[in-house]
């Protein structure tokens, strides 16, 4: 292994350990202090504590290899290194920090849920886009699936809505249910939110006089790929090339100032795209 790949790896790793302390933060300093039972293992750990005092991280821990354990042995699934290591850091790092704060962060128990559940969903987000995870009931679903013809999106909603239903057994207070309920949205939403954010693509046609010039800036500076399309003006009747450049929308910013650089006339569009497989993009997932 070079020392390039070696750095890259400890940047991975470094970047993990921040989102699941980020991730375990939001739970440990605002959820579950706050008595709110939401979706998920850790939810499902958090019914555990509340009842009996079992401890969250420990909880989730087990919970987790075992179901790790059972996915590899009915779907022979097997899980990377770092979705490991992201499970056994978030736990312990649950079982240090429900120690620490006995109290929420903030006193309201709205605010705690919209904090707790926007700093898990963007430590979450972190942990997917760089390679981890914190494991779940999601590998539940994914062995029911394999038997029967169900949604898998519908039976993760059931799993956490089972979840975080059973509080009120624990709390007698409809309130609680609502807070869960509350907390597994906005952890959805800002889960999705980062997510899309991350992988959103734009697609930008160029019209200009200079193409040629503007096409090998945009190939050699800014390091896009570029397609020449031959077309036919509608009203003018004049063959034009058109340029078609697919980016990450937070480099397009990039083509914008190689375009306004060479010809501040060019007629451009830019569009939002979902779904861009290729070089540099998403691969194709059959």
């Amino acid at each position: 292994m070079t020392t390039q790949k070696i750095l890259r790896e400890i940047k991975s790793y470094a970047i993990l350990s921040i989102a699941a302390l980020i991730c375990s933060v939001g739970w440990a300093g605002f959820i579950i202090p706050s008595g709110i039972v939401a979706g998920g293992v850790t939810g499902l750990s958090s019914t555990f504590y509340f009842l009996w005092g079992w401890d969250v991280g420990i909880t989730s821990l087990v919970i987790n290899i075992v179901l790790i354990l059972l996915a590899i042995r009915i779907l022979g699934l097997s899980y990377g290194i770092k979705t490991i290591y992201c499970i056994i850091l978030f736990s312990m790092l649950l079982t240090v920090l429900t120690g620490y704060f006995t109290e929420p962060v903030v006193r309201d128990i709205f605010m705690a849920t919209l904090i707790g559940a926007t700093i898990g969903g963007i430590g979450t987000a972190m942990l997917i886009i760089n390679g981890g995870g914190t494991g779940g009931t999601e590998i539940i679903g994914m062995i029911i699936t394999k038997y029967k013809n169900v949604s898998l999106g519908k039976l993760l909603l059931s799993f956490d809505v089972a979840i975080i239903s059973s509080s009120y057994f624990i709390f007698h207070d409809i309130e609680k249910i609502m807070y869960g309920l509350i907390t597994m949205a906005i952890f959805s939403y800002v889960l999705d939110l980062v997510l899309t954010g991350n992988k959103q693509s734009v697609q930008i046609f160029i019209i200009s006089e200079k193409y040629e010039e503007l096409a090998e800036t945009i190939l050699t500076l800014g390091n896009k790929g570029v397609t020449i399309i031959d077309s036919i003006g509608g009203y003018t009747k004049e063959n034009r090339k058109i340029l078609m450049v697919i980016s990450k929308k937070r480099t397009s910013s990039v083509l914008f100032k190689i375009i306004k650089d060479i010809d501040q006339d060019a007629f451009v569009t830019m569009g939002n795209v979902s779904n861009v497989f290729g070089q540099g993009f998403d691969k194709i997932k059959a």
